[in-house]
């Protein structure tokens, strides 16, 4: 299927369709064809690493992912109706104070589309909201987004409210935005920060492979 995977990695938005079509009515493994696109994904991503794609590629990227599987799963059988299975759990929030979604919208997507089942609470999410939902969705890894920088000190407080209930090394805390880096990092006392939504998958598969 490597046509499904140029063809994606190369926006070419009808012929991925097209295609995907085609291998369905051929009666193709559709978690085979959800793969294809997953390494489309990834090659988009490398893409985006090396500033050869950009923000517009990315959100492309992913409305043709959110179409190729809503092709796809009416083909998959009942016991994986989900495709492949999930690798890990993200909890994603905009933090209390900011109302900027892009970056958060991509990260989820990305999250996604790379194994992860993801809960996304929004933005000017209170630290005690990201907690209690933390509590009941049980997350891996809980990720924080702020573009401004009064971010920066929310951020910090819910970290330190995760310590406070005993509950801090039950996640990975990875935060996020144009303006964060390690400095800011660690006054939060993230594990990680990222600046971008490809790093930041990057560095959850590696939390999630260790």
């Amino acid at each position: 299927m490597q046509d499904l995977v140029n063809a994606m990695a190369d926006m070419m938005e009808d012929k991925v369709i097209e295609l995907t079509n085609q291998y369905l009515d051929e009666g193709q493994d559709p978690v085979a064809i959800f793969r294809a696109y997953q390494e489309a994904m990834e090659e988009i991503g490398r893409r985006f690493e090396a500033n050869t794609y950009f923000v517009p590629e990315l959100i492309m990227a992913g409305e043709m992912m959110k179409t190729g599987s809503e092709l796809i799963k009416p083909h998959l059988k009942n016991d994986a109706e989900d495709g492949p299975a999930k690798i890990g759990k993200f909890l994603l929030a905009t933090i209390e104070g900011d109302i900027h979604d892009i970056g958060k919208n991509i990260v989820g997507m990305m999250m996604d589309l790379n194994g992860f089942e993801v809960m996304d609470l929004g933005v000017d999410v209170p630290a005690d909201v990201i907690i209690e939902k933390a509590r009941e969705f049980n997350p891996d890894i809980i990720g924080v987004s702020g573009l401004l920088t009064l971010a920066f000190d929310p951020m910090k407080g819910l970290v330190e409210k995760l310590q406070e209930a005993g509950l801090r090394d039950g996640f990975k805390v990875l935060i996020g935005g144009a303006q964060i880096d390690e400095q800011v990092s660690e006054y939060v006392g993230a594990d990680a920060f990222v600046t971008d939504a490809v790093a930041g998958v990057n560095i959850c598969k590696e939390w999630m492979a260790a």
